[in-house]
């Protein structure tokens, strides 16, 4: 089992406590850096800290998730290590950690159900890094350009 943190925005708090719920219920420990309510807040103050804990490896994983996933996913992606995929189906979940090692995944709560958010995380969760060709492209991005 993982020990996993999750953090939302207002737009994704819904899907965020029934996924702590779900995911507790395989067995993986969960961290919730919030938010607590569908009350307007500024995604970054609690995607960053999630983000921050995958990075520093004190979670072995990390999910957030907003309205699109979007913002959720650039700012996640700011933090150095941290590699999070904004992820729309099953498919696009598995590949995010097959190909690009994806440490973190964003959801869209206005963009799938329920029922695909869950599929799309237990596709993440169960698939393992391809390593082979992808690793020099993981090396690539993890390089600074400024």
């Amino acid at each position: 089992m993982m020990k996993i943190s999750i953090a939302s925005d207002h737009a994704g708090y819904e899907y965020k406590t029934e996924l702590v719920k779900y995911l507790e219920a395989k067995g993986h420990q969960l961290v919730d850096y919030g938010t607590d309510s569908d009350k307007s807040v500024d995604y970054p103050d609690f995607i960053k800290p999630a983000a921050i804990s995958v990075s520093i490896k004190k979670s072995d994983a990390g999910i957030v998730l907003g309205g699109s996933g979007n913002g959720e996913a650039i700012a996640a992606n700011k933090v150095t290590g941290v590699r999070c995929a904004v992820c729309w189906n099953p498919e696009s979940a598995r590949l995010a950690k097959l190909h690009n090692n994806a440490n973190m995944i964003s959801i869209g709560q206005r963009m799938v159900d329920l029922e695909t958010a869950k599929q799309m995380i237990d596709e993440w969760l169960d698939a393992e890094f391809e390593g082979g060709r992808h690793i020099n492209r993981i090396n690539k991005i993890e390089r600074s350009y400024d």
